[in-house]
């Protein structure tokens, strides 16, 4: 390189060196730490020891990392299905254009920007089986609402209710995803005298699915840190997992053990057997997209199929 190149290098990394130096402190040392953390025996209070597998050992035997780990499995294959198909629901009526569209859609995506322990507290009082306001709405058509934050039976449905309440953010991405789709398309499918159905399911499905994919990854992971909502409505039980524990979703098994039990050591593998499960399935989905999703033509990235 040219003197002139160097000192433009030079300039490139002292720009960006606060960004290296944050990534490196809180994100590159924690996760080396907490590997390191995941082999010893350490409850803060006294030096660390080293006791190797055993915390990956003792895991497998623990009856409250399979419910932990069940109870997140489920709410996963409910809530991402769920908020697919509300999301694009929703992207499909923020799509159309009408009068004041624009003040619907930052509406809608108000939830997605409003703290979580707020939604919480406020959904917590809506599913209240004594004075919320879902079961009064109930009892108006004649409906004894069950005890939705008591009830072992039903608290895991209210979790995933409750995950709905975030499509907005989840629509807006599908609605860039719309406003990607050509509009001659649709002007020759209407020509060749194709009804809306066949438009959606010929045209916009298909040229959404890289949406689609994006939103299922996105999901996949975040099902794998549900904490905040789980935590703040734990119903009367006084237990983060709520009745018989079928509440008690993957992280907040792992805050439990290492916030109130401070076993550090465990919590470390916990989080590293999770962040492997849904690295796994992540992959599972993003080897699976040469078969459900559909590129464009003029710009495949040789993954997937072109439309």
């Amino acid at each position: 390189m040219s003197k002139a190149d160097r000192r433009e290098e030079r300039f490139g990394f002292l720009f960006i060196s606060p960004w290296l130096i944050g990534f490196i402190v809180f994100a590159v040392f924690p996760i080396i730490a907490s590997l390191l953390i995941s082999f010893m025996k350490w409850d803060i209070y006294r030096s660390p020891s080293w006791v190797g597998f055993d915390n990956f050992k003792h895991l497998f035997h623990d009856k409250l990392f399979y419910k932990s780990m069940r109870v997140t499995l489920v709410y996963s294959a409910f809530a991402i299905p769920l908020g697919l198909i509300f999301g694009l629901a929703l992207s499909l009526l923020l799509n159309l254009n009408i009068r004041g569209i624009n003040t619907y859609r930052t509406l809608f995506y108000l939830p997605s920007v409003i703290s979580g322990v707020a939604i919480a507290m406020v959904w917590k009082w809506i599913f209240n089986s004594d004075y919320g306001l879902l079961n009064y709405m109930l009892s108006l058509i004649g409906i004894h609402g069950p005890k939705w934050l008591e009830d072992p039976n039903w608290i895991l449905t209210t979790y995933i209710i409750m995950s709905l309440w975030g499509i907005g953010g989840s629509a807006i991405i599908f609605l860039g995803g719309l406003q990607n789709i050509p509009g001659h398309l649709y002007e020759a499918a209407k020509i060749d005298g194709a009804k809306l159905l066949q438009r959606f399911t010929k045209i916009t499905l298909p040229l959404l699915t890289p949406t689609l994919f994006f939103q299922l990854l996105m999901g996949i992971i975040g099902s794998f840190q549900v904490f905040t909502s789980a935590f703040m409505m734990n119903g009367r039980s006084g237990s983060a997992g709520g009745p018989e524990n079928e509440g008690l979703f993957y992280m907040v098994y792992l805050y439990q053990k290492a916030f109130k039990s401070f076993d550090m050591g465990y919590a470390s593998a916990m989080a590293w057997v999770g962040g492997l499960i849904s690295f796994v399935l992540a992959i599972i989905v993003y080897k699976s997209q040469s078969k459900w999703v559909f590129y464009d033509a003029d710009d495949n990235n040789g993954k997937g199929k072109t439309a």
